[in-house]
Order: C-alpha cells, then sequence, then structure tokens
C-alpha cells in the first residue's frame, strides 16, 4: 500500500494539514448536524452555494467543491448509506471512501481527511463502520499513487480508539 494511514481525535473542520476534507454530507449538500454543519459553518455560505448544482447525490457518490473559508483546498462531499434502510449497505459504504478517493486522485490531491462515514445519525454500527472505511481506504490507495496520507479525523475518544483498535490488527 502507498500512502500513510492515520486516525486521530478532532474537529474534521480544523485539519489545516489536508488537501481535502470530506464532508458526511446529506443528499441535497445542505448544512445539517454533525460534520456537515460544522464544515458548512467554517467555509461559510459559499459552500452551500457551490453545493446546489450538484446535488442530489445518492448514496456512494462523492463530488467535489472548493473548500472556501475551511483552512483546506476543497471539501469531498460524500452520501453514505443510512443504515437499514440504503442496501446494501457494505457496499455503499465502501463506494464512499473509493470514490473519494478516486476524485482526490482525478484532481492531484496529495492528503484527504475523513470522518467515520454513516457512523453518526445514519446509525452504521461504528465498528463494522471502521472495518468497511480501513479496508477499503488500503484496497484503494495502490491504485490512488498521488495520494500520500489519508487521515480519519474522529470527533469523540471512543471512536477514535475503535478506529486505531482496527488499524493496529489490519497492519
Amino acid at each position: 500500500m502507498t500512502g500513510q494511514l492515520e486516525c486521530r481525535q478532532g474537529d474534521i473542520a480544523r485539519q489545516s494539514d489536508m488537501d481535502a476534507v470530506v464532508n458526511a454530507a446529506n443528499a441535497e449538500l445542505r448544512p445539517g448536524g454533525g460534520v456537515a454543519g460544522a464544515l458548512h459553518r467554517m467555509a461559510g455560505p459559499e459552500l452551500e452555494q457551490a453545493c446546489r448544482p450538484l446535488a442530489p447525490i445518492v448514496p456512494g457518490q462523492a463530488v467535489l467543491t472548493e473548500a472556501f473559508g475551511l483552512p483546506n483546498r476543497y471539501v469531498i462531499h460524500c452520501l453514505g448509506p443510512v443504515y437499514g434502510r440504503d442496501t446494501p449497505e457494505a457496499e455503499l459504504l465502501a463506494a464512499c471512501y473509493r470514490n473519494a478517493l478516486e476524485l482526490a486522485e482525478r484532481h492531484g490531491l496529495a492528503s484527504v481527511a475523513f470522518p467515520a462515514l454513516s457512523a453518526g445519525a445514519f446509525g452504521y454500527p461504528l465498528e463494522e463502520a471502521a472495518r468497511i472505511a480501513l479496508a477499503t481506504v488500503r484496497e484503494t490507495l495502490p491504485r490512488c499513487p498521488g495520494i500520500e496520507k489519508v487521515r480519519f479525523v474522529l470527533f469523540d475518544a471512543g471512536s477514535t480508539q475503535v478506529f486505531q483498535r482496527i488499524l493496529d490488527q489490519t497492519l
């Protein structure tokens, strides 16, 4: 695998050393709660305006906008599956990570920060979401040689520990 993979606790909207951050978006790419709310608040109203012509998106899809007031070049917006509603959940969740990395590669980005897609309001069990996320990123990175670093940014210590444990198990 090329590229460095890491997990850390923090605020996805404050990853100033990353080329792009990934938004756990809703289908309409509107501000919301959680990650989407934090990124939209920090980016400013221009982000919502840039998203309008790209919406709606479907589960597994990834689209890219400028980052505006965020300390990054771009935001990659991914719509994760709602657990128990959007099926097949695992394939759709994996598609989010794969499509985001491939989009980053096409745009010449060297670093991407992900939240735990679908593991919040969309109800995906954290452990299963972490396994899918880490496995998909490991699988996809060899096809994205320009990406040097992928960071998972988790909001709380418990989520960070789950991601780190699974990452350590798969090294």
